[in-house]
């Protein structure tokens, strides 16, 4: 691992699961408690710097937070994005999206259209928060499951 890459220093976040060739963690957003991260352990900038193998092996688990998104969180949508701009690791952002969420319907780096403080956005918020640990758990006992590792 690179010394001066963010990713191959720190965690990126709280682990929900890992092992040799990746790590999913919870990004610690305080308005969107569902945004998780796949991190690959090896400091590589690009998809296609990987092999087949690999790639295929990198999207099955962005793949699998999406479906545990979807079965556990229930949002709206799903954004997925790998920048990788401003950290030049290998990392996807998988983040469920809600209607009440305060950047709906703009991208989480976008402009926020929602107050924070409204009570109904508050009790939406704490639902979500309340799903945390049934979300964790049920991920990380799927990625156990995974057999390509």
């Amino acid at each position: 691992m690179t010394i001066s890459c963010i990713l191959c220093q720190e965690t990126g976040g709280t682990i929900i699961y890992q092992n040799e060739f990746i790590r999913i963690i919870n990004a610690n957003e305080q308005h969107y408690p569902g945004f998780t991260r796949v991190i690959l352990n090896q400091h590589i900038a690009e998809v296609t710097d990987l092999n087949d193998e690999n790639r295929e092996k990198l999207m099955n688990y962005v793949y699998l937070v999406e479906t545990v998104q979807r079965e556990v969180l229930k949002p709206h949508k799903i954004n997925l994005a790998q920048f990788g701009t401003m950290v030049p690791h290998l990392h996807w952002h998988i983040i469920p999206r809600f209607e009440w969420d305060l950047h709906f319907p703009n991208s989480f780096w976008g402009t926020v259209t929602k107050d924070g403080n409204n009570p109904t956005y508050q009790q939406f918020l704490q639902q979500q928060v309340q799903l945390l640990d049934t979300y964790h758990n049920t991920l990380k006992k799927y990625a156990q499951q995974l057999l390509f590792v």
